[in-house]
């Protein structure tokens, strides 16, 4: 049987992002391949990124960011360790009934889909939530517990093509996402883990 700290250390750590109802795994944005690209460009959502300023750009930050990271490139590369990544994991994340991935960071390859998809499995009474530009990798057969939401890259731009999604909206009136009235927290909403929820749209920050 695992023990929370002994767990915790194995994964380098959960991130608890203030706005969430629960834990989440993130890595650095600057990580990002699509939104890396979309950084660059004015008007995208990736522009003016959260995750490359402010708190997350402390040393304490940055240090817990680069260490999930060495932690998931090893198990994505060591398959004893994998499984030893998935119990661990699958432990902590049990212990609440909803979990987000990548409140920073994405994802950076099929395989590092699979995993989330095999830890998501393992816990099938939580919720998992995957916010991402990455639909190349976001492919298989995916978990019922797990939602996958495709973003659209641009301020303002339709839903992409695919099951879940997710906008940024330059209008508050079209935003359906209300955490801007809560001081930027989710609350009792739980909309962006609802699969019957086909886009959430945010208003920009």
């Amino acid at each position: 049987m695992w023990k929370v700290s002994t767990a915790d250390k194995l994964v380098g750590g959960l991130s608890a992002p203030g706005k969430m109802p629960c834990k989440s795994f993130s890595i650095s944005a600057f990580l990002c391949q699509t939104g890396g690209r979309l950084s660059k460009i004015l008007g995208s959502v990736c522009a003016m990124c959260y995750a490359r300023k402010g708190r997350y750009m402390f040393a304490n930050v940055q240090a817990a960011l680069a260490r999930r990271m060495t932690v998931l490139a090893r198990a994505l590369a060591d398959p004893v360790f994998r499984g030893e990544f998935i119990s661990a994991m699958s432990y902590l994340i049990a212990r609440s009934p909803w979990f987000r991935w990548h409140d920073s960071g994405d994802l950076q390859s099929k395989a590092h889909f699979a995993l989330i998809c095999d830890i998501a499995r393992a816990t099938p009474d939580t919720m998992h939530w995957l916010p991402t530009k990455e639909p190349r990798y976001a492919k298989g057969d995916v978990p019922s517990n797990l939602i996958v939401r495709v973003s659209a890259p641009h301020i303002d731009q339709p839903a992409p093509n695919h099951a879940h999604t997710s906008t940024v909206v330059s209008d508050k009136s079209k935003a359906t996402c209300r955490a801007f009235e809560r001081q930027g927290k989710c609350g009792p909403c739980r909309m962006c883990w609802d699969p019957t929820v086909k886009n959430v749209a945010y208003y920009q920050h």
